[in-house]
């Protein structure tokens, strides 16, 4: 599936949605004409799948042996994929429990196992590239994350360049506000306000 196509199912479903002229807060105090919540989709069977079929798309031949998903966004796309691709499954938590197994890493990872990371949204990278550390930490090995969305930060690219690991998105930014353009979701005057 296309990096355009990928947009259009993000703004038709309003997953992303655009104000130029009144920007979002996000949590960090930062000001944003847009704001993506991907949570959305999957309470959307149809979108659901069709951005499932786009990760395996996108993974292709890769050769992997375990999907391992971001709490908690991520979680969901890694059991499609997973699921879908018939591997095992991982998913890491933000923060390690101070009770039980106090395991930051759930379900069976093995020496040595080559596993993809998923997130459903890449920001500045930092939750993506904790759960990078954590599965190597833990004797796996990372060196590909995949995502839906990417809002192209300097940051997340660097973040993703300093892992040593390798950023793969259904689509961008650039890409979201170009279809938005093209589909009339904002003019070009509002266009100016994100470049």
């Amino acid at each position: 599936m296309s990096g355009e196509r990928t947009a259009e199912i993000l703004l038709e479903t309003k997953v992303v949605t655009l104000s130029p002229l009144d920007p979002y807060t996000y949590t960090s105090g930062i000001l944003s004409p847009i704001y993506c919540n991907n949570r959305r989709l999957i309470s959307l069977p149809d979108e659901r799948d069709r951005i499932v079929e786009g990760f395996i798309d996108l993974i292709g031949e890769s050769s992997f042996d375990v999907v391992a998903g971001t709490e908690s966004a991520g979680i969901p796309w890694s059991s499609y994929v997973g699921d879908r691709l018939r591997k095992p499954n991982v998913y890491v938590k933000k923060a390690q429990k101070e009770h039980g197994l106090k395991n930051l890493v759930e379900g069976i990872l093995e020496q040595d196992q080559i596993t993809l990371v998923t997130e459903d949204l890449i920001s500045t990278g930092g939750s993506s590239i904790a759960v990078v550390k954590a599965i190597r930490e833990a004797g796996g090995i990372v060196n590909d994350c995949y995502a839906i969305f990417t809002y192209e930060l300097q940051k997340s690219i660097d973040s993703f360049e300093e892992a040593d690991c390798r950023l793969h998105t259904l689509t961008n930014f650039t890409t979201l506000v170009d279809v938005a353009l093209s589909s009339n979701y904002i003019d070009e005057q509002e266009r100016e306000i994100y470049f």
